[in-house]
């Protein structure tokens, strides 16, 4: 729609339209901004560092899985889950004040253990691994030593 001028009898024509493509992200970022800000570092922080803020007794049966809208996920054992219900309201407590805000107002348990299998193992660690006979001298052949050390210790 064209407008006049009040002084000149002038029409005055709209702004000029840029059909550029933008990038998605500056069309979201000012939405999702305020709600990264208010919940995001505390939540990775969290995510992150599990072991030293819910403690040994904690960390080792249970592992963070997703945080969203003040509930806290956690992966654990069934039996687990029941004596982590119990202790609840002190690892509430404990959390949040590791993260130095009230963000976690409640936990949720989800049957699962693919992350704590590998922490709570009770593999002994000092059992040398010998690798294969055929593997070259010098320095490739001790890479791919360590190389089947470390294959054969994750599975």
């Amino acid at each position: 729609m064209v407008k006049a001028s009040r002084k000149q009898d002038v029409p005055l024509e709209p702004p000029p339209r840029n059909f550029a493509a933008r990038g998605i992200a500056a069309l979201i970022a000012p939405i999702v901004r305020p709600a990264f800000r208010k919940r995001a570092p505390a939540a990775a922080q969290l995510l992150a560092d599990w072991d030293s803020l819910a403690g040994p007794e904690f960390s080792t049966r249970a592992a963070p899985v997703k945080f969203a809208g003040g509930t806290l996920t956690l992966a654990c054992s069934g039996p687990a889950a029941m004596e982590l219900q119990y202790h609840g309201a002190a690892l509430i407590s404990r959390l949040n004040l590791g993260v130095g805000q009230q963000m976690v107002e409640r936990l949720r348990f989800v049957q699962q253990s693919p992350g704590i299998t590998a922490r709570a193992t009770n593999k002994p660690s000092n059992i040398a691994i010998t690798p294969p006979k055929n593997l070259p001298e010098g320095p490739l052949g001790e890479a791919l030593a360590k190389l089947y050390e470390g294959i054969t210790r994750k599975g």
